[in-house]
This record gives structure tokens, C-alpha cells and sequence, in this order.
């Protein structure tokens, strides 16, 4: 075993810290991501660079700003001669591995990664290049209010099957680098997709919440007294075209939270299997999200 300890990165997308115990959430059950917490250190004030999937993850990597490296928005690419901890690490002499999402656009899909253990789930073109020019457009690829108005159960989605192997193939990573005869230090970075929208998750996690236990938004909308940025997400994603109702709103809420516990289940498995593995006692576990949600507070919604 090596004396430098090893590293287990575990992010999530579109988690919002307030809906976590730690950061005093009172409705989403996380048990294991509590216990993390409470034998760990929680950070308590802190941001990230950019409240949109790519420039944040970019940034995080590299510790530069969006705006140093043209990290603009989910179309921009990370261009590969920006450093990132992975190649740090590696010179450094540690085992860099890969799993899950963190929207690489270019043609450098590794960024210092020794390997990926799963493709991505979104696209590594520059199709979702925005054109800021035309403000009445509404992009096709975008957030639209379907994913308010349409929440709930749900039986199996895109998302959870990419999750589920993620999940997997971090879980025989791990078991896999306890059999190795390569006794460098590892940082494998873990990224799951939930709970990103859409606001639907499988019966199993919305049946562990009621509708009854789902909090409101705090503060309701403010529309025609926004800032002219706020004025804009309400446009791109249809808030004039669909405006929930308080029903909708709640699961909406309620699946999100939903997904949520999904993501805490992953996470227990993986720490569970860091302990299998033997790696425990040497491994330093960082949780992190990419951005939170705005989940309807101020009428708005998702990220930006």
C-alpha cells in the first residue's frame, strides 16, 4: 500500500446543497451522504465558478476561471492544452480514472485521465452553441417547463441506466485496483447525471417521499421584478408558455428529492465497496456537484 492516500472524487449534477441535512435540507433522506458529513469536513462557504454543467466542471478541473480558458457554456471546448489535477496527479504518480459525465466537448475526452470507464452522456460536439443575438429564440435543445409539468414516476429513464453503470463500473474499478500488482496511489473521479432533470425517478425512490413532507419554494415568483438575466431564463425555458401549478410544483419537487436518495444509495455502495476493497483506512472522499437547482424558488427553474 502506498504511504500517499488515495483519492475517490464523487460528483453530482444539478445537486443543490440546500436540499442536503448538512447544508440544512429537512426533507431529502440521505443517510449515507449525512454520515459522510458528519465524520468529515463540510464545507460551508463556498460556490462554484459557473452555475452551467461544462464551464463549472472545466473550472474545477483545471482551477482556472471559465473566463481564462473560453469556458463559456455547454458548446465551448476545453481546450486540451489547459492543465487539469489529472495531469498533476499523474506526474505525481498516481492512477487517474475516469467514470461517469463531465461534458468534455473537443476531442480530447480524457484531459489527463488515464482511462474513462464509460462513455458520456452528453454530446462532446458543439451543437448546443447558443446564439445570445436573438433573444426571442428559444434553443431546441434547452430546458423546457415539460419537465415540471410532467413530473413523476416513472419506470426506467436514460439517465438511471447511465448512473446504474457508472455506479457499476466504478464499484469493479475499485475491486479491480485491490487485485493489482500496480501499487501506485489512485484518484478515481466518480460522476453521476442525477439529480439532474427530468423531474422523474423510478416508483422506488418516489414512494419514499409523500406529497404531504414536500416543502414549497421559499420565496414565490417574482416575475416582472426579476433582473433582466432572470427575465431571459424565464423566456428560454417557456415559464410564459407553461406556469405550473402548485401541484406540479410539489412533484416536481418530490421527484427531485427522489433522485436525490438515488444518488445517496450510489454513494453508499461505492463507500461500501472502498471498504471491501480495503482502501478506506487510505482514501480521502470528496463530494461535489457541478451547480445546484433553482427548483422553482422565484418561479425559476434548473440552473444558469
Amino acid at each position: 500500500m502506498s504511504d500517499r492516500p488515495n483519492i475517490l472524487v464523487l460528483m453530482a449534477d444539478q445537486l443543490t446543497a440546500r436540499a442536503l441535512s448538512a447544508y440544512g435540507g429537512k426533507v431529502a433522506r440521505t443517510p449515507h451522504i449525512d454520515a459522510l458529513a458528519a465524520r468529515g469536513v463540510v464545507f460551508e462557504s463556498f460556490y462554484c465558478n459557473s452555475p452551467l454543467c461544462a464551464p463549472s466542471r472545466f473550472s474545477f478541473l483545471s482551477g482556472q476561471l471559465p473566463s481564462r480558458i473560453g469556458a463559456y457554456d455547454n458548446a465551448a471546448e476545453f481546450p486540451a492544452t489547459v492543465p487539469t489535477f489529472a495531469h498533476y496527479l499523474r506526474s505525481a504518480g498516481y492512477q487517474t480514472t475516469l467514470a461517469g459525465k463531465m461534458h468534455f466537448c473537443g476531442p480530447d475526452q480524457l484531459h489527463g485521465f488515464e482511462e474513462r470507464l464509460t462513455t458520456d452522456i452528453y454530446p462532446a460536439d458543439f451543437a448546443w452553441t447558443p446564439d445570445w443575438r436573438h433573444f426571442e429564440e428559444r434553443p431546441g435543445w434547452y430546458h423546457t417547463m415539460d419537465s415540471v409539468t410532467q413530473a413523476g414516476p416513472c419506470t426506467r429513464t436514460n439517465q438511471i441506466d447511465f448512473d446504474d453503470e457508472v455506479t457499476a463500473a466504478s464499484r469493479q474499478k475499485l475491486f479491480d485496483l485491490a487485485r493489482s500488482r500496480d501499487k501506485r496511489p489512485f484518484c478515481l473521479v466518480t460522476s453521476l447525471t442525477h439529480p439532474h432533470d427530468p423531474y422523474v425517478i423510478p416508483e422506488t425512490y418516489w414512494n419514499r417521499y409523500n406529497n404531504d413532507e414536500i416543502d414549497l419554494p421559499r420565496v414565490t415568483d417574482l416575475a416582472g421584478r426579476e433582473d433582466p438575466h432572470s427575465t431571459r431564463l424565464r423566456h428560454v425555458i417557456g415559464l410564459g408558455l407553461a406556469t405550473p401549478t402548485a401541484a406540479q410544483v410539489r412533484a416536481a419537487r418530490r421527484a427531485y428529492y427522489g433522485a436525490v436518495s438515488y444518488v445517496d444509495d450510489q454513494i453508499g455502495s461505492l463507500l461500501n465497496t472502498l471498504r471491501e476493497a480495503r482502501f478506506a483506512d487510505n482514501t480521502i472522499v470528496m463530494l461535489l456537484a457541478d451547480h445546484g437547482d433553482m427548483l422553482g424558488e422565484r418561479g425559476l427553474w434548473y440552473k444558469m
